[in-house]
């Protein structure tokens, strides 16, 4: 990657390590639904003017669809998931949680990228890092394996969302596509955080935090990721997640006074190292040494590298 590519990296790994906790503290006086639909109206009242004073908005025409495909998947679904999610489960476990987008890129990449013995042991591992993290803080929690289990499926729809910007939307201005995206889920989400309209008074902490997430975490992020996304690939893109559970972790503990410990830590090191593994591209001759699972490619086709 560039420097730029690189100081991208580094600014959405903080800004997307940052809402889990603004997120908990949003939703003390708010109700989840509120704050995901307050965070992606305030991010596109802010895309929308930036991305018409640059003219980049033109770009869309034509692609509605795509757009509001990615809004569902990268933006409705997964926030919904997480704020959700985050009603059961701590801060600084969701943003662990979320570092498996990784590993759950690779396995969407089988049919065109070679599962060599390196990159199916770093599923293994990295689930397996997965599964000891939820076994460690919400054993026996049946709203604690909710939590868990709907902040796994947003990592999920993230690593979805990821390959489609790439393989859809890359050509896109980064501000055009954050603008539409933030657009169309503020549509989406209008009604139900009508519907959640707080009846008591609301810390002023609270909404700070929201206008947090749609300035910086929403807004800012994104028009970083999708660009982020263009320059190194989504699979290089999605690494993020590496740094964004480090943040989490810290801002959980430091101000919510979050537990963590040393199997906590091995639970994620287990995560980060099966994403790596499951993700870096094989050694030159090593393409051949890989497991068969299934015709992945028609004969004679070399799989697509996309990265």
């Amino acid at each position: 990657m560039n420097r730029r590519a690189w100081s991208l990296f580094v600014l959405v790994s903080v800004l997307w390590g940052i809402p889990y906790l603004l997120i908990k503290v949003a939703i003390e006086d708010l109700s989840p639904g509120l704050v995901v639909a307050g965070r992606v109206l305030i991010a596109a009242l802010v895309l929308v003017p930036f991305a018409a004073r640059r003219g980049t908005l033109v770009a869309l025409r034509g692609r509605y669809g795509t757009v509001a495909t990615i809004a569902v998947i990268h933006v409705v679904i997964p926030f919904l998931l997480i704020t959700y999610g985050e009603t059961h489960i701590t801060s600084s476990l969701t943003g662990l949680l979320i570092a498996i987008e990784p590993a759950a890129i690779a396995l969407l990449m089988l049919r065109r990228e070679p599962l060599t013995r390196g990159r199916a042991a770093g599923l293994v591992v990295g689930f397996a890092g997965v599964g000891l993290l939820v076994g460690l803080d919400v054993s026996g929690d049946r709203l604690g394996l909710l939590g868990a289990g709907m902040v796994l499926l947003a990592a999920l729809s993230y690593a979805v969302a990821t390959i489609l910007v790439q393989r859809r939307a890359a050509g896109l201005p980064p501000e055009a596509l954050a603008a539409g995206t933030t657009s169309v889920a503020a549509v989406l989400l209008a009604p139900v955080g009508l519907l959640t309209l707080p009846t008591a008074p609301v810390h002023a902490l609270s909404w700070a935090a929201l206008i947090g997430l749609g300035l910086l975490c929403t807004a800012l992020a994104m028009l970083a990721f999708y660009e982020l996304i263009g320059l190194a690939g989504s699979g290089r893109a999605g690494l993020v997640t590496y740094a964004n559970p480090v943040v989490a972790v810290l801002l959980g503990v430091m101000l919510l006074n979050e537990p963590f410990g040393v199997p906590t830590a091995v639970g994620f090191a287990l995560v980060a190292a099966g994403c790596w593994l499951s993700t870096r591209r094989p050694r030159p001759g090593q393409e051949g040494r890989s497991v068969t699972v299934e015709r992945m490619v028609p004969a004679g086709q070399a799989p697509a590298n996309v990265r």
